[in-house]
């Protein structure tokens, strides 16, 4: 190769780099994980363990950190723009990256309905006597609007709500430690402590074993984060970001629900709002009520676009790769952005504001269900991916095993609870549906 070549390689290699840094991936993540599923989804895990709830917060913890190393190993090895399900089809074939791309698909678009349904809830505690529907439509609207200005509108705009979102947290960190010692007044000193085991563990260990899929679901984000990670200027910083951002947000989040348990009666968190704003109202802080509820929008919105951007990418990716019908790779001329994958985006999202529309009351816990089983099964096969094309040593192995063996065991979880078991057989549904396809087009592909 002579010295031109040689030169012009290195320097396509070098355009061919994202920008980002290790510490603004981890902003990143921090902003796509801090959202209605901790926001919100907390209260049902709540709800069904109690104080134990931070217990599963540790394993749930534990299990996304291996499946992100895992994700991070192999974007560290071979940076791919298709990111997880490109490594799904070098693992196991054309067959694996189908159906991987299909299913986050899939599980996006339940959870987009999730998000939709969490920040409508949200803006009803200050407009009661609007529709749900009409809420979640125009939200939705304001979304696509953000995802249309562009990649880079998308990154600032994630980060400058990731860090409205971690400031609020923190705020209320700082007022439970200074209300709990009576150092904001001898009245608003107190604390609701558990009195004995049964409260501490509620609903025994059926009640811990069937909270898991909505700690879980706390955590979901981070394969958003895996697929910005190909715009790192340097893919082996991937992993590093990952535990930066994991070990973070857990401390915030086990410190937060932490004290949210201490300083409210646990009956009183319930499925209808966010435990944070019921640790306020018992606290009698009623401004800081309106401000905490400002912010839950803030992070709900925040998680939607994130989810918008990364399904509609996605879908493109799938039909460049003609996986997927070409009309869906169809992008704009000028910023070659994937309008016609935005397509099916939106008519996802009118799919999921009508189920909101017609099951207003348990809407929220069955698309959760369903989105946040939907998005453990495209974690599987992460880890299945990672273990096949990885040299891992004991240690490696012994954490794929691990974090497989947890997310079953949320998954199963749901079997167990009445609420989360129509979410269940409605991810199983979409499996069904998803692996008939496969089936049928492996035929096509051996072809």
């Amino acid at each position: 190769m002579s010295p031109s070549t040689t030169e012009q390689a290195e320097s396509k290699k070098k355009d061919d780099k994202g920008n980002l840094t290790w510490w603004q991936l981890a902003l990143f993540g921090l902003g796509t994980t801090t959202g209605t599923g901790f926001l919100l989804g907390s209260s049902l895990a709540i709800e069904k363990s109690g104080f134990s709830v931070i217990l599963n917060f540790f394993i749930a913890a534990v299990g996304t950190y291996f499946v992100f190393q895992a994700l991070a190993k192999m974007i560290a090895e071979h940076s791919e723009k298709g990111s997880f399900r490109t490594y799904s089809k070098q693992a196991f074939g054309h067959w694996a990256g189908f159906s991987h791309g299909w299913v986050y698909w899939s599980s996006e678009m339940l959870i987009l309905g999730s998000q939709l349904t969490a920040i409508g809830l949200f803006t009803r505690f200050w407009f009661p006597a609007i529709p749900l529907w009409i809420l979640t439509s125009a939200y939705a609207a304001l979304g696509v609007g953000v995802v249309l200005l562009g990649t880079a509108w998308f990154e600032k705009t994630v980060n400058m709500l990731a860090i409205v979102k971690l400031a609020a947290i923190i705020m209320f960190i700082i007022l439970a430690c200074l209300v709990i010692p009576g150092f904001l007044g001898a009245d608003n000193a107190h604390t609701h402590t558990p009195k004995n085991f049964g409260d501490v563990f509620k609903g025994g260990a059926m009640g811990l074993w069937t909270s898991l899929i909505y700690v879980f679901f706390c955590f979901s984000g981070i394969e958003v984060m895996g697929i910005m990670a190909a715009e790192l200027k340097n893919p082996k910083e991937a992993p590093k970001s990952g535990r930066l951002m994991i070990i973070t947000i857990t401390v915030l989040f086990i410190a937060s629900i932490g004290l949210a348990l201490l300083v409210t009666p646990i009956e009183q968190i319930t499925t209808k709002e966010s435990p944070f704003v019921s640790a306020l109202k018992d606290l009698d802080y009623e401004m800081l009520v309106h401000i905490f509820n400002g912010v839950l929008i803030i992070a709900g919105f925040s998680g939607l676009v994130a989810s918008l951007y990364s399904v509609t990418l996605v879908m493109s990716m799938i039909a460049d790769e003609g996986d997927a019908p070409k009309l869906f790779a169809k992008k704009t001329r000028k910023r070659h952005f994937p309008y016609g994958a935005l397509g099916l985006t939106i008519a996802g999202m009118v799919i999921s504001i009508t189920v909101a529309l017609l099951l207003p009351n348990k809407v929220y816990e069955y698309i959760t269900t369903a989105g946040g089983l939907m998005l453990l099964y495209t974690w599987l096969y992460i880890l299945c991916a990672s273990h096949k094309l990885l040299k891992l040593n004991s240690w490696g192995r012994i954490q794929t095993y691990t974090a497989i063996a947890l997310l079953l065991a949320a998954v199963i979880g749901t079997l167990f609870d009445q609420v989360s078991r129509p979410g269940f057989f409605v991810s199983l549904a979409f499996i069904g549906v998803i692996g008939f396809v496969t089936f049928f087009m492996r035929k096509r592909w051996q072809n």
